[in-house]
């Protein structure tokens, strides 16, 4: 067994300085090009594309094609410069540092012309001493350069071999050399968005001034400027668990270590930090009380949270291999959500209030998990400290994605101290319960994806455990021995490390993690699907809704066939891809109006991704608590992908801006605390009990049996009185269909649905979920529903009382683009009235939702 435990406490997650001043240089900057054709004003934290767009100098970025068309942006090198006082005496402080939290990357700085250094990597954190040349008006001058030409340069640079990929795939439309730079790797192209090699100051720079006393910054070192030594005592108190330490402290100049181990009594009741759906995010206030010689006293108050986790690899009884899995507060927890990816190409947009509506989003669709996926960026404070409020846990990879990478010295002392920087940064949230080296990077090496000689291979591996195990994992245990760290995902777990870090088949399925996609075998087999221990990728395509693409499209587009629809596709054959899924089971669209054609044809994509998500799954909740043929005990389903970086085709749940595509309606009804799962199995009906509670729980399932072609059921059974024990997937139910179908009067497969739910003696109800006996192409008196809402309001809320004239299935309640969500959406109505919820993200009136409202269920588009 394979056990990290991390302990939570008296960490403080913000700098504790004493007499230090700041003073920031967010605000308006100078840009020009390296020509001087271009100067404008622009805002830091910002981008050159932000810049030229906030200037009426470009259009919109993501509008129609503009990604190629402003290619020559990322080309330039450009030039920004500030001219500025510092508002205190410099002169009268002993130490006076520049610092850039995110340079956007390649730059030489310039600080009253004198060169003070440069800049190459996005990720990492660059602090400048300029005592010896500030002055009481200063210039400052960040001179960058493409990183597409630096990358390139780079490339050819690299002595021996070839490191790859160099380029893209053609569809992308994107740039090469990626991996030989520091940046966001999906900044150069991905298969789901656009090329924006962006160049920027894109996170915050300040002057920091402290005192000849000296300046205490606690995180996990201090920095102490002083001619002398420094005595005291440093007092921490934490109020209602009534504890108290204090400790003397001897302080020596320079930067050191500070261990403030606070012990808590054993008689003291401490509420842990649950994730969410598992109790409360419990923290308690704490102050640090420093009282020095001299009589300085500082004093700073922080958040504190306890909580444990642990990665548990152990033998499984009936298996090969070992489970893979995690411990939070000692209780077994299966991880579900999904996968983070930039919200935004130009990170200048994200918004406080963007990042609090994605993520309340995740919670709403009771999810407990998100991976932050390593080829986009580490993410901002607020973002970890949403999660730590929320309840979100964080697997965290480092920025490493789909690529082998150079081992020079020159990298390998950029990248450790990048990771020093982020593991300091980012420890102190409960949120972020594992670190992963990279992503598919050990996959891509061992299954060839870059067609690697046999001869070379030795060299590409020797690289690769020398970034990751001897480079990468001596720093992150260095800075945090409290979380468990794996070398990729997917990966082997325990297995990789006793194959010497690489393993031969990355995707065992009775080992680690696994990645799985497949496009083109039908989705609603189960069987296709790996039984595997924890599944943190899998998915499926779809489009965003019209009203997101009409933002940044023309009339000619508006078709599935058009130019449009071709260039904003980044995956290859994705849009023959979901067609394909589509014919599976559904009627592709008749509509002879091209644009109502088009709408449906958007429609249906979301209602294939929805079902095929929901069915995957829905198949990882079931094998939680199983063996079958040595595979199961799964333990995790994070889909991919949670949110887009632009308006276009992609394997998201939320789309550009937040609105919530059917698949995340979905993912709010499969991710829910306690469900019943349906699925066939030798032409047998079976249906399985799934809990995410914390006790045992007594229920009754109840299965009926609905006609096509009427509102009234055509059977019902409700068991006696189940036990579903906590945190478990148990069976239920199973009837042969054969059996069913003929206990339930004229149903045929084709002509009947069924649908199920569990409810407790406290009214608890699991959502109600359904199991099609057919395709639905091949359903018998399947009508075309009349479907009406009368709209009302009460406080912020809006209630849809809907009626039908028949049953209806994939209903999909649109209101344009009023921001918010509903309380349900997609679902298989198969009673004449249901009352639906609508919460508005921002302020709206009855009347322009009753203007805007749109329904449309399956029979429409044909």
């Amino acid at each position: 067994m394979r056990l990290h435990l991390f302990l939570l406490l008296a960490l403080c997650p913000a700098s504790c300085t004493a007499r230090t001043l700041i003073y920031s240089l967010r605000g308006s900057w100078r840009i020009r090009n390296q020509n001087g054709s271009l100067q404008l004003l622009g805002t830091v934290p910002g981008c050159v594309h932000s810049a030229l767009f906030q200037g009426g100098l470009i259009q919109d970025p993501y509008y129609r094609f503009n990604d190629l068309e402003y290619r020559w942006i990322s080309l330039d090198n450009w030039t920004y410069s500030k001219e500025f006082k510092i508002p205190f005496d410099s002169s009268k402080r002993q130490k006076v540092n520049l610092i850039f939290d995110g340079v956007d990357t390649v730059t030489k700085i310039i600080f009253n012309n004198v060169t003070i250094g440069k800049t190459d990597n996005m990720f990492n954190e660059y602090k400048f001493d300029i005592t010896r040349v500030v002055r009481d008006v200063n210039t400052l001058e960040l001179r960058f350069q493409s990183a597409v030409l630096y990358a390139a340069q780079r490339s050819q640079a690299h002595p021996g071999y070839q490191v790859p990929p160099m380029c893209p795939p053609s569809v992308q439309n994107g740039e090469c050399h990626v991996n030989f730079i520091r940046k966001e790797q999906c900044s150069f192209s991905w298969d789901w968005g656009p090329s924006f090699p962006t160049q920027g100051i894109w996170r915050d720079v300040r002057v920091e001034n402290s005192a000849k006393e000296w300046n205490l910054e606690i995180q996990s070192s201090f920095d102490v400027v002083s001619s002398k030594p420094v005595g005291g005592q440093v007092i921490v108190t934490i109020p209602k668990l009534h504890t108290q330490q204090t400790r003397d402290i001897y302080l020596q100049p320079g930067e050191r270590i500070v261990d403030l181990l606070v012990k808590i009594s054993k008689n003291t009741s401490v509420e842990t930090w649950w994730p969410h759906g598992h109790g409360n995010q419990t923290g308690y206030n704490m102050t640090i009380r420093f009282e020095l010689e001299g009589g300085l006293t500082i004093e700073k108050s922080a958040r504190v949270y306890f909580r444990t986790v642990e990665l548990v690899e152990e033998p499984i009884e009936g298996s090969p291999g070992l489970s893979f899995y995690f411990k939070i507060n000692g209780l077994p927890m299966f991880l579900k959500g999904s996968n983070w990816i930039p919200v935004d190409s130009f990170q200048d947009r994200v918004t406080s209030d963007t990042l609090r509506l994605l993520l309340q989003s995740v919670v709403d669709a009771n999810m407990n998990t998100l991976r932050v996926w390593g080829g986009g960026v580490y993410e901002q404070d607020e973002f970890y400290e949403l999660c730590d409020e929320l309840g979100i846990m964080i697997w965290q990879d480092f920025m490493f994605a789909c690529a082998l990478y150079p081992t020079d010295q020159g990298f390998l002392d950029s990248v450790r101290a990048e990771v020093a920087y982020q593991v300091r940064r980012l420890k102190f949230h409960p949120s972020i319960i594992i670190w992963s080296g990279n992503n598919e990077n050990e996959a891509a090496l061992m299954m060839n994806w870059y067609s690697i000689k046999p001869s070379d291979l030795k060299t590409y591996m020797n690289d690769y455990v020398t970034l990751y195990v001897k480079n990468m994992r001596e720093v992150i245990f260095s800075g945090d021995k409290s979380r468990p760290y794996i070398i990729s995902s997917p990966t082997n777990g325990a297995k990789t490390i006793a194959e010497g870090w690489i393993s031969d088949n990355p995707y065992s399925k009775h080992f680690g993690d696994v990645h799985f996609y497949d496009y083109s075998s039908d989705c609603w087999d189960w069987k296709i699907f790996p039984k595997a221990r924890f599944v943190s990728e899998y998915g499926y395509q779809s489009w965003p809704s019209f009203s997101t693409l009409e933002k940044v499209s023309s009339k000619e587009d508006w078709s599935y066939s058009s130019k449009f629809s071709h260039h904003r596709q980044h995956h290859m054959n994705g849009n023959s891809e979901m067609l394909l899924q589509a014919t599976y089971h559904f009627s592709l669209p008749k509509n002879t109006d091209p644009v109502r054609k088009f709408k449906d044809t958007i429609y249906l994509t979301q209602v294939v991704q929805a079902q095929c998500v929901k069915t995957e799954t829905e198949f990882y909740l079931r094998s939680r608590s199983e063996i079958v043929n040595g595979e199961g005990h799964t333990m995790g389903a994070l889909y991919w992908q949670l949110n887009d970086i632009w308006q276009a085709p992609s394997w998201a749940s939320l789309e550009y801006g937040g609105k919530w595509k059917m698949l995340h309606y979905f993912a709010r009804r499969f991710f829910a605390p306690l469900l019943a799962v349906g699925f066939e199995s030798q032409s047998a009906l079976n249906i399985y009990g799934v809990s995410d509670l914390h006790s045992n729980c007594k229920v009754r399932l109840t299965v009926r049996v609905h006609s096509w072609s009427s509102l009234q059921p055509v059977c019902s059974l409700v068991t006696s009185q189940l036990v579903i024990k906590a945190g478990k997937a148990v069976p239920l139910y199973k009837e042969p269909v054969s059996k069913l179908t003929n206990r339930c009067g004229n149903c045929t497969r084709k002509s009947c649905v069924v649908s199920f739910f569990l409810s407790t003696d406290s009214e608890l109800f699991s959502p109600t979920n359904y199991h099609f006996l057919s395709s639905l192409n091949e359903a018998v008196g399947l009508l075309e529903a009349h479907i009406t809402a009368n709209i009302s309001q009460k406080g912020d809320m809006f209630i849809f009382d809907l009626k039908t004239s028949a049953v209806a299935p994939f209903v999909w309640l649109d209101v344009g683009s009023i921001p918010g969500r509903f309380s349900d959406n997609g679902f298989l109505m198969t009673e004449k009235t249901r009352t639906v919820l609508f919460h508005p993200w921002k302020p709206t009136s009855k009347s322009e939702l009753e203007q805007s409202f749109h329904v449309t269920s399956l029979r429409d588009i044909y």
